[in-house]
């Protein structure tokens, strides 16, 4: 085999996920809100990620889930699931932020907080890279949601997310 093809197989192939957690861990680590919710990472998939905070301190005066607490889990489990695929793909040195949010509070949550966050529908991830890959900046869609433990939804986001190369 070539080293052009050797190098291009290469980057096609996925690293580990735990590679992927300790990134997004060391970038987590980093600002002090994460740390105060006591944000985790939970599942993490090639289209899906989970983050989970503690009801213990992300409660409100009413003794549920903060409103801050819930949209900044949803916040952040977008930002860390591009951030993440576009570190699958062999792009470390981007920058990535939410452009706009819609945020919608259904039903108060008196459980701990799992934030779960997929490309939107129409949204592919895999076209999100390509594109960055392409002119080093790209934007995607996604949803989000704060699930009930029965079932239902506590809250739910749909936002979008801009990524550029770092200069």
């Amino acid at each position: 085999m070539d080293n052009a093809r050797t190098i291009a197989l290469t980057l096609k192939q996925e690293p580990p996920m735990q590679d992927t957690r300790a990134m997004l861990e060391s970038h987590l680590d980093t600002i002090p809100m994460v740390k105060a919710m006591q944000v985790a990472i939970g599942d993490i998939e090639p289209t899906r990620l989970q983050l989970t905070a503690p009801l213990s301190v992300n409660l409100n005066d009413k003794g549920c889930a903060f409103g801050g607490s819930l949209v900044s889990l949803m916040t952040l489990a977008g930002w860390a699931l591009v951030t993440a695929r576009l570190h699958d793909a062999g792009f470390a040195e981007t920058e990535v932020f939410v452009a706009d949010s819609e945020v919608k509070y259904k039903a108060p949550l008196w459980d701990d907080l799992i934030a779960e966050v997929v490309a939107a529908e129409g949204e592919s991830l895999e076209d999100f890279v390509a594109a960055f890959a392409q002119k080093g900046k790209a934007r995607i869609t996604v949803e989000a949601r704060v699930p009930l433990p029965d079932g239902g939804v506590a809250t739910s986001m749909r936002a979008r997310y801009a990524a550029f190369a770092k200069r």
